[in-house]
């Protein structure tokens, strides 16, 4: 964990660019963000599943090209900072630095995406998934077109 630490903490360009990321390249504060979004999300209902986990390992391997130990390494440190924080917003500001509309609206998909593994929609989900998309600067018809094209895309 410590290798970890150290290796987030130097510094490195934050571009969104998953494909100059390589499997041995040390995580960035965005990815750590991404994660910590999709963690808050699935714990939204009070039940972190282990199927919401593993679609989010699935995302983080996909979005991010990154192996196992990446992922793993990803996640622990992730959900800690998810316990340690107060709001979104602190993932949300990295994010609003980082990503441009498109990749904001790719990330509210993968939101969607771990809140429909278990097949339903609880209220609290719904709202968490308002504000993060709030505090990410996107408009509400695209909060509602990511949510239907999600949908659609898993058949539900």
């Amino acid at each position: 964990m410590f290798e970890y630490l150290k290796r987030i903490l130097l510094p490195e360009t934050l571009h969104h660019d998953s494909n100059s990321t390589s499997a041995a390249s040390p995580l960035n504060k965005y990815q750590v963000s991404t994660a910590a979004l999709l963690i808050e999300i699935a714990k939204a209902d009070g039940d972190f599943t282990d199927d919401e986990r593993n679609r989010i390992i699935e995302l983080m391997k996909k979005e991010f090209n990154l192996d196992d130990e990446l992922v793993g390494e990803l996640l622990e440190l992730s959900e800690q900072k998810v316990s340690d924080s107060i709001s979104v917003y602190e993932f949300s500001t990295i994010i609003n630095e980082t990503f441009n509309q498109e990749e904001k609206i790719e990330l509210m998909k993968n939101l969607w995406r771990v809140i429909y593994e278990d097949g339903k929609l609880d209220s609290h989900e719904d709202r968490l998934i308002k504000i993060i998309g709030s505090t990410l600067n996107l408009e509400h018809k695209d909060i509602i077109g990511t949510k239907l094209f999600v949908k659609q895309e898993m058949g539900k």
